[in-house]
């Protein structure tokens, strides 16, 4: 009896304390539980983007090549691969092209195998010979239309194990090209932020998010299957066209409204 009191009791004293600090007596503390912070995820003010765009002539060519050599033994096939590059590096040289701006893109030696069927239908492998390819980047700088008497050249050198592989285009310097297309995409930023405040009856405050990515891309591109170049001399030189570089810059950017 005493024990069932004693848990009546506190059930009392325990009302009592929670009426208490949700209400508000005259002389009791008194005491409100409240839920602070934002419940709206969806950002404040005006979100807007821009891009600007400019457009660069390249003043650098890269091009991948090198050679290819297959024969029975590694030893033979390497023997001609590197008889065939020292060759090209010379032509390289011959052409002007500085050894700093000559780069080792890949090295390879792999056998070269057929299947031939059997008679109980188990088809054999064999090795029918070695492959050597020994491929680098070389860049054309200032006047990139020398890349075709550089190609021309290194065909020459290389002969038959001469292969192309692609040619790309670049500025050397990019940044005031990347500096303008900048400039633009901010004033068509913030000019679409402050038409939308005129549309909306808001007034334009500060940036106070700003976001930024760039890109430049080559229309002059070509990467595929290895060219082979024959040996003879070539009577109509190798033209090249660079054309132009484009590139972009995007921002976005967020304004505080009044």
């Amino acid at each position: 009896m005493k024990k069932q009191w004693l848990v009546v009791a506190g059930a009392v004293i325990l009302l009592a304390v929670v009426l208490g600090v949700s209400g508000c007596g005259e002389s009791g503390v008194s005491g409100t539980l409240k839920l602070s912070g934002n419940l709206n995820n969806q950002q404040e003010g005006i979100w807007v983007s821009g891009t600007g765009k400019v457009y660069a002539t390249p003043d650098v060519a890269i091009l991948s090549l090198g050679i290819e050599s297959q024969e029975a033994s590694v030893a033979e096939a390497q023997a001609n691969a590197a008889a065939a590059m020292a060759d090209i590096m010379q032509a390289l040289e011959d052409q002007g092209i500085a050894e700093e701006d000559i780069q080792t893109q890949y090295f390879n030696i792999r056998e070269v195998t057929q299947w031939e069927p059997v008679y109980n239908g188990a088809d054999k492998e064999t090795v029918i010979g070695y492959e050597v390819t020994n491929t680098v980047s070389v860049k054309v700088r200032d006047d990139v239309t020398k890349a075709g008497a550089v190609i021309d050249a290194v065909a020459a050198a290389g002969g038959d194990l001469t292969r192309i592989n692609g040619i790309t285009f670049t500025v050397d310097d990019p940044t005031p090209y990347y500096a303008e297309a900048r400039e633009q995409a901010v004033a068509y930023a913030q000019a679409k932020a402050e038409q939308l405040a005129g549309l909306t009856g808001a007034e334009l405050g500060d940036a106070t998010y700003v976001s930024e990515s760039s890109s430049y891309g080559s229309p002059n591109y070509y990467r595929g299957d290895a060219v082979v170049l024959e040996a003879p001399a070539i009577e109509i030189p190798t033209s090249i066209s660079a054309g132009t570089l484009e590139i972009t810059a995007t921002v976005q950017i967020a304004y505080a409204v009044k």
